[in-house]
């Protein structure tokens, strides 16, 4: 273990935690009540103690077919979408009860590629991200489904709330961020199918070889992968910056996490 890396994690102050899908749902495709009200818990206590947390939560989709019935996610952009906004605010409002019930006040920022592809929009969404923790607010941030696509020459959609998690570290200059996943981190191959996967404890360099080690697709629910995870952790990296990836089964694991505990995979730079 790299106790110096480890002692960089626990000396974080702004630390973004990504939240998926299959996280946030119980696999019958209902809403996982106890586990969001959890994160809301934890994130709370992050924040009294001093820490800046922004939360990247997927969902919207998936709360959306639970409202609707949907056993089978929407083929066409234009379901997807319309999808997307019922669910959304579903979403937005089972935070907004249980960090409210903590004290807790949320901001929901909603995002879209061209925002930061453009210098003025990008500082704007910075200095709206930086006005929300100067005031104590926890921003819940998510890809705009319901307008963002992605064809020709209008492109808007990040593709990913992953890669998305680490355009918001690098945008509000996040020291941490914390990926909670459906696995226990990043294996040399699929846990689900191989009782000899490996976990990797701490990767500093990613290579092809652990972009050919990844593989597969996300779930019926989400878009990502563990493709996309890797590359939000060589964005990071590129940043100078850290990232865990863990399972997000037990929220109470970021605490372990912001002490330096070994927890899941740590991408951290070789510096």
């Amino acid at each position: 273990m790299n106790t110096l890396a480890r002692k960089k994690v626990a000396n974080s102050k702004r630390i973004i935690i990504k939240v998926g899908t299959s996280t946030l749902m119980y696999p019958n495709g209902s809403v996982n009540l106890q586990r969001i009200e959890r994160l809301a818990f934890v994130l709370t206590d992050l924040q009294n103690r001093g820490k800046d947390i922004i939360l990247v939560s997927s969902g919207a989709i998936g709360v959306g077919m639970d409202l609707l019935n949907l056993s089978t996610r929407p083929a066409t952009i234009p379901e997807q979408q319309a999808v997307a906004a019922i669910g959304q605010s579903q979403l937005m409002n089972l935070y907004s009860k249980f960090f409210l019930s903590y004290g807790q006040i949320i901001g929901q920022i909603l995002m879209t590629r061209d925002i930061v592809d453009f210098p003025e929009s990008r500082l704007n969404a910075s200095n709206t991200f930086e006005q929300l923790l100067k005031t104590g607010v926890i921003p819940i941030v998510n890809e705009n489904d319901s307008v963002s696509v992605e064809e020709l020459d209008h492109l808007t959609k990040f593709g990913d709330n992953d890669q998305l998690s680490a355009i918001v570290a690098e945008i509000t200059n996040a020291d941490l961020l914390i990926m909670l996943t459906d696995v226990a981190g990043f294996y040399d191959k699929n846990p689900n199918t191989h009782q000899d996967a490996v976990l990797f404890s701490e990767i500093s360099d990613i290579t092809d070889a652990h972009y050919q080690q990844s593989g597969g697709q996300g779930s019926r629910f989400g878009t990502g992968g563990m493709i996309t995870k890797l590359k939000a952790a060589d964005h990071m990296l590129n940043l100078h910056a850290q990232m865990v990836l863990t399972n997000g089964k037990v929220p109470d694991t970021i605490f372990d996490i912001v002490v330096g505990k070994e927890v899941g995979t740590l991408f951290t730079p070789k510096d």
